[in-house]
């Protein structure tokens, strides 16, 4: 690659993950300032919330986003492309505010007051990714990095409020990342001059119905990474208690960034991948696949260093004489394999073979859980962080073994075509 390839691609890296950049920095301090100054219920059940917040994403990304990138892009008329930003909208939406509904009612058994405003940032959380997926496949990157910086500023200026008045601070956190949500819709609606518009008819079910064989298998691999992804916490609380499971809950915290910023990656590439494999431009999408993943590396490599180095001064005093040291390492290792097999996942998401990405993350789900298992009843507790490392390594290499040989076929057909 020459020095003018390389210094493009640095710069493009830059611009496209930016406004996910300022996302990761904000959502990770929140956290921390929560961890140092709410009481450990609070956080829990603020990180409760999160949790739930990310698996709406990744059923909202799955359901709606997706299809919807996948549709618009390939789209050759802009009534067309409306039409699917409408349809897929409308989904998105009413799926947000089931998620919303599900989490206030659970934090109704929790908490006296925040349930309502608690659900409502979840469902306004999901609202913004899919909205956020949809300018990308038009082609409206600033729009979304104006949304972004607005959401993180004003975010961060709520943040500062919440630790100033140092009352209620779980309720307050929760009105806080509702008001900067309902904020980021906004500018991305009215800078785009988008207006808000629902369709529930017959068309919307009859576009789904034809989705539904490559999309069930979609959602059972979403399904299936969800329970890979938390059913580690839950075998630590269930064996060693929650409090073995705090050491391990701040060490995850520290790399959910980097996760953050492998799907925004992955948002980001679906359109321009798309356009280029719908026109059989196969010797293109190769050189992507063999250019980016060497900045993710670096990427990864530079975001972990810096976690480490940091380390004394963020490590929360409420972990006691715990080897956070060694336990944020298997973290870095655990987090940050995601990003190297962004590439390979969304080729295969373009190529719709939901079937492989289901049985992939199913195999590294079941062998991952039972490393755990067998951790958690022979090591301590912190070691179960090798289990989650285990899996993703295992989709790591099985992404890439089955991509590489299918995408070196495709070049070939291309070629001769």
């Amino acid at each position: 690659m020459s020095f003018q390839a390389l210094r493009r691609l640095i710069l493009r890296l830059t611009v496209m993950v930016g406004g996910e950049a300022m996302q990761s920095a904000f959502h990770l301090a929140l956290n921390i300032v929560l961890l140092h100054s709410a009481s450990a219920r609070d956080y829990g059940i603020f990180a409760l919330a999160m949790v739930a917040g990310g698996i709406g994403l990744t059923y909202i990304r799955a359901f709606t986003a997706l299809p919807a990138s996948i549709c618009i892009a390939g789209s050759h008329r802009v009534a067309a492309a409306n039409a699917y930003e409408v349809s897929f909208g409308t989904a998105a939406a009413m799926l947000s505010a089931l998620f919303g509904l599900v989490v206030a009612i659970v934090l109704s058994g929790w908490i006296d007051e925040g349930a309502v405003s608690g659900g409502t940032f979840v469902a306004l959380w999901a609202l913004r990714a899919h909205i956020r997926m949809v300018f990308f496949a038009r082609n409206r990157q600033i729009l979304v990095s104006a949304s972004d910086l607005l959401f993180t500023l004003s975010g961060a200026a709520g943040t500062a409020w919440v630790v100033w008045d140092d009352t209620h601070i779980l309720q307050h956190t929760f009105l806080v990342m509702t008001v900067a949500n309902a904020l980021g819709i906004a500018a991305m609606l009215v800078l785009g001059r988008r207006p808000i518009r629902f369709g529930a008819g017959a068309h919307l079910w009859r576009r789904y119905k034809r989705l539904w064989r490559d999309l069930k298998w979609s959602l059972l691999s979403v399904t299936i990474t969800n329970l890979q992804g938390q059913g580690m916490a839950l075998l630590v609380a269930a064996i060693a208690g929650p409090a073995a499971y705090a050491p391990i809950a701040a060490a995850l915290l520290n790399f959910v960034p980097l996760r953050i910023v492998a799907t925004a990656f992955a948002n980001m590439m679906h359109p321009e991948m798309t356009a280029l494999m719908a026109q059989n431009q196969f010797a293109k999408v190769g050189r992507l696949l063999r250019h980016w993943p060497p900045l993710l590396v670096v990427l990864n490599l530079l975001y972990g260093l810096a976690v480490m180095i940091a380390l004394p001064f963020i490590r929360p005093d409420s972990l006691g004489d715990t080897s956070f040291f060694n336990v944020s390492l298997m973290a870095w290792v655990a987090g940050g394999l995601s990003v190297l097999y962004v590439m390979p996942r969304v080729w295969l998401e373009i190529a719709q073979d939901y079937r492989s990405i289901a049985i992939l993350s199913a195999i590294a789900a079941v062998l991952g859980m039972l490393m755990v298992l067998v951790l958690l009843l022979t090591v301590p507790p912190s070691w179960a962080l090798l289990g989650a490392a285990f899996s993703e390594v295992i989709v790591l290499i099985g992404s890439w073994a089955i991509v590489w040989p299918r995408q070196r076929a495709a070049e070939r057909r291309a070629a001769a075509g």
